[in-house]
């Protein structure tokens, strides 16, 4: 397959350790290259179980996809017997996508669900490692899977300098700078890396001029916008957590699997939050449902460029669906129009309208971060939800004030964070907000005058 893969790729597969690890930039077709040498020993190795998970279920999907594809190439020796979702576990509620082959192997495409690896043996797979929850339980599980002689693979992007991914990949380069032979064979390719080997030529289906590759790249990196994201996801450079207001550290324990989905509601109370944008940046809202101390996310909605029709309309549905005791809507700028529409449609005791100024940002942002600390928030297993959290950071003005913002980028301006925090704050005034003005001294009073 060297004239198909790109060089890179090929070392990836030439390399027959048992324990890989690779340190890599997006979109360069690791996880596609890997779906090829599971196919490949699943079809030369009969009887193979090789179990896959990734950091959210779109992503176990197209990699199942990719495997489909390669065994078609495999003919007879790869013939597929069946595609399809299985329960692996019924009293744990736990499923995979799975492809068995007529040889006795299958392929398993998991959910980042640590509990899924227990009692499983077999080839190991840990797509986008560092964008798993809880890293430490799933390398736990994982890792007895692979102890009678099966292969273990780690890709990933880096998520943050503090995970057990960039530990395996700090100890690992130190062993090699030592002489010594390290737990992982590393491998290592940035952007330039991939670039310099044919990537472009590949993406645009020819040969490119030095000249071509350069911009292309520049454009890559201008969309990024934030410095931070173009050296961790393209650059394989770690950047410290020092600035983030929600750390890695905070949000990972908070996601579950259930979050997010609306099958799992309950019979409430709902909350809901509606952060409004329109040319530039992304309308969300977000409803949350309280269980006991905990408020769990059953809905995010993400309406990208969309009309005010169209934004009423999407809000129409969550309102009807879910019947929330109150909704907070951002009032700033655009929000005062559908601000008011809203208490025209559902009353003004149940909407209440929020003023972006720096007191009340401050507020709902110390608010959703206390709720992280305490553990009494759940968040769906998305990385587009993860980066919007923890894009968000404090900094204090000259004059002392504090000031909570993020990098505005074609995927939004952390919208998804002030949409959470403010169901959030709907939830912590259900009865509407209390409006009073000073009297003064107060005094007591005596037949009925003050």
């Amino acid at each position: 397959m060297s004239g198909y893969f790109l060089p890179y790729q090929v070392d990836w597969l030439a390399d027959k350790s048992r324990r890989k690890i690779w340190e890599k930039s997006r979109r360069i077709g690791a996880t596609y290259v890997q779906s090829y040498e599971d196919v490949r020993d699943c079809v030369k190795n009969a009887g193979l179980p090789v179990w896959f998970s990734s950091a959210d279920e779109s992503a176990a999907k197209e990699y199942i996809m990719y495997c489909q594809q390669w065994a078609k190439i495999y003919k007879a020796a790869g013939k597929i017997l069946s595609i399809g979702e299985e329960v692996l576990d019924e009293r744990r509620a736990i499923r995979a996508l799975v492809i068995r082959f007529a040889n006795g192997s299958r392929i398993h495409g998991l959910s980042s669900n640590p509990t899924a690896f227990r009692s499983k043996g077999g080839k190991v797979v840990l797509d986008e490692f560092d964008w798993h929850t809880d890293q430490q339980a799933m390398y736990a599980a994982a890792k007895p899977c692979v102890t009678w002689g099966f292969d273990l693979r780690i890709l990933s992007t880096y998520q943050s300098a503090g995970g057990l991914y960039a530990q395996f990949i700090r100890d690992a380069k130190q062993a090699l700078a030592d002489g010594r032979q390290p737990t992982f064979s590393l491998h290592t390719t940035t952007i330039f890396d991939a670039v310099d080997q044919g990537l472009v030529d590949r993406i645009m289906g020819r040969p490119t001029t030095e000249a071509e590759r350069k911009a292309w790249l520049e454009e890559e990196r201008a969309a990024c916008v934030d410095e931070n994201i173009w050296q961790q996801e393209y650059c394989c450079v770690p950047v410290s957590e020092a600035d983030a207001f929600l750390t890695w550290d905070l949000i990972r324990p908070c996601e579950d699997p259930e979050a997010g989905k609306s099958e799992f509601a309950g019979s409430g109370p709902f909350f809901v939050g509606m952060d409004i944008g329109r040319r530039r940046d992304l309308t969300v809202i977000w409803v949350v449902e309280q269980v006991g101390d905990v408020f769990w996310t059953r809905q995010v909605d993400r309406l990208r460029k969309a009309t005010f029709a169209a934004q009423d309309e999407a809000l129409d549905q969550v309102m009807k669906r879910y019947n929330p005791l109150r909704l907070c809507m951002d009032q700033t700028g655009l929000g005062e129009k559908p601000v008011e529409d809203a208490k025209e449609r559902y009353g003004e005791h149940r909407v209440e309208g929020v003023l972006f100024t720096g007191p009340v940002k401050q507020e709902l942002a110390f608010g959703l971060r206390r709720r992280f600390e305490d553990r009494q928030v759940r968040l769906p297993v998305d990385q587009k939800i993860r980066r919007a959290h923890h894009a968000v950071k404090k900094t204090v003005t000259a004059a002392g004030n504090i000031r909570f913002d993020a990098e505005r980028t074609a995927k939004g301006h952390a919208d998804e964070f002030w949409a959470h925090a403010l169901a959030l704050h709907a939830a912590d005034s259900p009865a509407g907000p209390v409006q009073y003005r000073s009297l003064g001294r107060r005094r007591m009073a005596i037949k009925g005058a003050w």
